[in-house]
């Protein structure tokens, strides 16, 4: 019971059409093997007339190739067809032809015997014609125009890709519109394609017409003779007749096919059918029809020409090409007698109106993405970057500009851009309902989708389907959702340019901020003890290092005691520095009692020294040692992480600031400390020692 009902739907939904096509192949082949009677064979040969007539029609009424896509089938389908019926009626003509005319049928004697008034001479050369007409001609033709339009489309397929997937990108179309278009496309290529190869049936169609006659014939003469003892005169009228009438029902079919191939291929695409066109472009320019009535006039002044046949066309075509002069005269008549109004656009002057400022920080994304930062939507990436300027304000000590985020259409769909004061200085791509499974270093397996690196940290990484999330999860994968791959890479941009974010008017607002509950604080340093713009170097420099300013009074009062001595932005950092040593170790070591730090080979400390010393902010090493160095550095980095501990280098405070700015280039993730930034109260355990080797 429930196959019936799971299986009646089915039948419902397809219907009858999903039978038409094998049923019709098998009663196209049943015909060549069955024998069929003449009446039958008059209903099929009127099929196949009928049957041209509609392919014929819907070629004349399609604007595009592709919405007769299934044309090459069906030339195929007819041809077989044609060529049953020729086997079916031979049978018919080579048993029965020696009963008459009629014997196959009231078709085929209407073709062999009205048709060319029953002398088979002149049927014979009408059928040799209608074959020339068909192979030579128009067969030949549309074949040629098949094989060089598939070539061209094939060649030109790339170029229009391209073109889809420019529109696609500018936000000119969506993604079902460019994948219908890629679609098209490969349709496009495949029907010429096919019509190329299909249009050799229809040539082998017509040389088995002109095979078929003469075996009818020729066979029919033996048959007559040696079999029915027919009179050479009686044999060769009824069986080339009924061959004449065979051969004819046949081909003006196949020529009416193949017609309507031609038009198919040979058309250029348009929203107007042949009809549309013809009168559009062939019947629409006046000149051309009032030149065409003059030469016939002309003709038909010439004595012994038909002057009547030449005078009424001249006379058509004259009157056409006055209709339409007129018709195109009036819509210029009625435009001229209304006014003309130009509105002349408003002069407006460039104000600074016209200066559109750079953002601090701009996030622009692809139109995809656009779900992740609309308000509409609530986009899960912008509750994301509130809770990223929230966590750096808590973590850093100040208030990061706001992210100004707008689509661009220009990105690819699925990308993203990350700017700071105009500048690009982060891209990547995101799948939105995808996730991104990041290869930690050991996972237990492979995953399906698509090869990448995480935009943030650089690790490799796969894009895959949301039912995978459970099974990457398995294998050791680190899973984050779209959203959160940029958001952690906006985060790790901030976290790394945090000192360029703090302008002066961020610094004056930090200030600000300070002076409501610690007013002369504030006050007795800036302007009094130093600039802002010293103050700001020096928070600049903090942050360069990823030391955070949460403690601002400390910074401050440290600032205050030092300013009467030095302005110095470096000296002053050392202080503070030195003055946020505690804060510093635990930011490194949280809850650390002991501290593993790396140190210098004192022979190699003491060269630095000597080599520090009146070198302003250069390092002044020699090439060998300093490659030496930055080898040993690079090697010990890598082993301090592998072990889970932080990458510190511990030095003395002349050397601190110098081997900092030396190092970091190579080693972003090295802390350079000094003697004095560390409490009295942490324990020192020495894991590495840089040596000095040539």
């Amino acid at each position: 019971m429930n196959a019936r009902v799971d299986a009646s739907p089915l039948l419902n939904r397809r219907g009858m059409k999903g039978l038409v096509g094998p049923v019709l192949i098998i009663l196209i082949l049943a015909m060549m093997v069955l024998p069929l009677p003449p009446f039958l064979l008059d209903l099929l040969f009127t099929f196949n007339i009928a049957i041209a007539m509609i392919v014929m029609l819907v070629s004349l009424y399609t604007q595009k190739p592709l919405e007769f896509a299934v044309f090459p089938t069906v030339l195929l389908v007819t041809t077989l067809l044609r060529l049953s019926l020729n086997v079916a009626s031979t049978r018919v003509v080579l048993m029965e032809g020696h009963t008459g005319p009629d014997a196959a049928g009231k078709v085929i004697e209407a073709f062999g015997h009205f048709l060319v008034g029953g002398n088979y001479t002149v049927g014979i050369i009408v059928f040799i014609i209608l074959v020339i007409i068909n192979f030579v001609v128009i067969t030949k033709g549309a074949g040629r125009i098949a094989e060089v339009s598939a070539r061209f489309t094939l060649d030109a397929m790339p170029g229009k890709q391209m073109a889809i997937d420019a529109d696609l990108n500018a936000g000119l179309i969506g993604e079902e519109e460019a994948r219908k278009r890629r679609t098209e496309i490969s349709q496009e290529a495949d029907f010429f394609g096919s019509m190329d190869g299909a249009s050799k049936f229809v040539r082998g169609d017509a040389v088995a017409g002109i095979l078929i006659l003469f075996v009818n014939i020729i066979g029919g003469f033996l048959v007559g003779i040696f079999q029915h003892n027919l009179d050479f005169a009686t044999a060769a009228n009824n069986y080339t007749l009924l061959a004449i009438g065979d051969g004819l029902v046949a081909q003006i079919p196949a020529l009416i096919i193949s017609t309507a191939a031609g038009m198919v291929v040979s058309r250029v695409a348009t929203d107007e059918d042949v009809g549309q066109q013809l009168i559009g472009q062939l019947f629409n320019r006046p000149s051309a029809l009032y030149v065409t009535a003059s030469i016939l006039g002309l003709m038909g002044v010439i004595p012994g020409m038909p002057h009547i046949a030449f005078f009424t066309l001249a006379g058509v075509l004259a009157g056409a090409a006055y209709y339409l002069e007129q018709k195109a005269n009036a819509p210029e008549q009625s435009s001229a007698l209304q006014p003309e109004v130009v509105q002349q656009p408003e002069m407006q002057e460039v104000g600074w109106n016209d200066v559109l400022p750079v953002d601090a920080l701009g996030l622009e994304v692809g139109y995809r993405l656009i779900p992740l930062v609309d308000r509409a939507q609530d986009g899960e990436l912008l509750r994301r970057i509130r809770g990223i300027r929230k966590k750096f304000a808590q973590d850093m000590g100040f208030l990061v500009p706001p992210v100004h985020i707008r689509d661009n259409l220009e990105l690819r769909p699925n990308a993203y851009r990350i700017s700071m004061k105009g500048v690009e200085i982060g891209l990547g791509e995101v799948y939105v309902g995808m996730y991104l499974a990041i290869n930690p270093g050991r996972v237990l397996g492979t995953l399906p989708g698509t090869q990448t690196t995480d935009p943030a940290f650089g690790l490799p990484a796969i894009w895959i389907e949301a039912n995978l999330r459970d099974q990457a999860q398995t294998f050791g994968y680190t899973v984050v959702d779209s959203s959160t791959v940029a958001a952690t890479h906006l985060s790790n941009i901030i976290q790394t340019h945090a000192a360029e974010l703090l302008g002066r008017e961020e610094t004056q607002q930090l200030l600000d901020y300070l002076a409501k509950e610690s007013p002369k604080l504030v006050e007795d340093l800036v302007p009094k003890l130093l600039p802002l713009g010293v103050v700001q170097k020096v928070l600049q420099n903090l942050l360069d290092e990823g030391v955070h300013i949460r403690d601002m009074r400390t910074i401050i009062d440290t600032l205050a005691d030092h300013a009467a001595r030095t302005q110095d932005a470096a000296s002053l950092t050392a202080a503070v520095r030195v003055a946020l040593g505690r804060a510093i170790m635990q930011q490194i070591y949280p809850g650390a009692a002991e501290l593993q730090v790396m140190t210098l080979e004192p022979d190699l400390e003491q060269i630095m020294m000597h080599a520090a010393q009146g070198m302003g902010e250069g390092l002044g090493l020699e090439p060998g040692l300093a490659e030496n160095l930055v080898q040993q550095t690079t090697l010990a980095v890598q082993q301090q992480e592998q072990m889970g501990l932080p990458a510190v280098l511990l030095v003395p405070a002349a050397l601190r600031p110098l081997l900092s700015r030396f190092l970091r280039r190579v080693a972003p993730q090295l802390k350079v400390i000094s003697h004095a930034e560390i409490p009295d109260s942490k324990n020192i355990r020495v894991t590495a020692v840089l040596g000095a080797r040539a």
